[in-house]
């Protein structure tokens, strides 16, 4: 009989199962409008609300989860979106992930990531973490310093023919980010365009995300291509979002956004916007997750959980790797 290499830990997670289509694999050029006169012919609008609320994760962390709760299971080709909120020694001890990728963006502290393959790193505010879990990865990640540490985590799914590559990083620092900025509306650019300023990051999924900074009065107005899913979290302050005539949306909510060409969002408060607006480019396959395991049937799934509880199969350096 051979020796389990790990109990399973994590708690039992619901089956979540998607319907099969045909996969559009022409990827649009992600474009932008800073314009504030132009606006948008067939202008997005918010579908759907979803307030974050807190829920305890990891080992004493507080998350504010807006994707990936009753209300928004799931938003093709994203499957998660975690507003965290660490202080030592809370955290996120060593787990695993198969057929996903992450993106952590640090918005204060830092958080030191560390994995069965020898990576160790820290990112701190502004830095990005973009990590292609694949075929599998063993990580930890835990507050990097005294007092409460944020940021933002999202997975990003994978296609079935990338869900067994080997895992790979891309680590952003807050200086190599880059920037845009007109009439009072200020853009980090982790992934796509904005503004005429593209990033350097490939995104295996066709992806954007985009940070924005408003100032009172202030309004800006972003292509999205006409495909792709998209969403809008609020980091901070509130806007109008979609139509002027709309009522402002607070701090901690994520707004689906329907079809369309673009984005427009207003300002009309005393105090600064800061929100993430992410599109990608749908997968249209069946997803069967169960907790950080993402792959397209079943079956796929029973044999991701063997491969992690005997340590084969992209899951070898698991056996006696622990993080520090």
């Amino acid at each position: 009989m051979r020796a389990i290499c790990h109990k399973f830990l994590f708690k039992l997670y619901p089956i979540s199962t998607g319907v099969k289509v045909s996969r559009n694999c022409f990827i649009r050029n992600i474009m932008s409008e800073s314009n504030p006169s132009r606006g948008f012919d067939n202008p997005r609008q918010a579908t759907k609300k979803v307030l974050a609320r807190l829920q305890h994760e990891g080992d004493g962390a507080l998350v504010r989860r807006g994707i990936g709760r009753s209300e928004l299971k799931s938003l093709d080709p994203f499957l998660m979106l975690d507003d965290f909120s660490v202080t030592p020694p809370a955290g996120f001890p060593d787990h695993p992930h198969r057929g996903f990728e992450t993106v952590t963006y640090m918005l204060q502290g830092g958080i030191t990531h560390q994995d069965f393959a020898g990576h160790k790193g820290t990112i701190h505010a502004g830095d990005v973490q973009w990590m292609t879990a694949g075929r599998g990865i063993v990580h930890s990640e835990m507050p990097a310093g005294e007092g409460t540490q944020k940021g933002l985590q999202l997975w990003i799914n994978l296609s079935s023919i990338d869900k067994m590559i080997e895992p790979r990083y891309q680590e952003l620092l807050s200086e190599d980010i880059k920037y845009a900025e007109k009439d009072g509306a200020e853009v980090r650019i982790i992934a796509g365009e904005s503004m005429g300023v593209k990033s350097p990051v490939y995104t295996r999924t066709p992806t954007m995300y985009l940070d924005f900074t408003l100032i009172p009065g202030a309004q800006v107005h972003q292509e999205i291509p006409d495909s792709w899913n998209a969403f809008v979290y609020i980091i901070e302050g509130a806007g109008i979002f979609g139509s002027s005539d709309s009522a402002p949306v607070s701090a901690h909510h994520v707004l689906v956004l329907g079809s369309g060409n673009g984005l427009s969002v207003w300002n009309t408060t005393a105090e600064a916007l800061r929100f993430v607006l992410i599109a990608g480019q749908p997968l249209n396959e069946p997803v069967v997750q169960y907790g950080p395991f993402v792959m397209n049937t079943q079956a796929e799934i029973s044999q991701t959980i063997e491969d992690y509880q005997h340590c084969k199969n992209g899951f070898e350096m698991a056996k006696y790797w622990r993080s520090r």
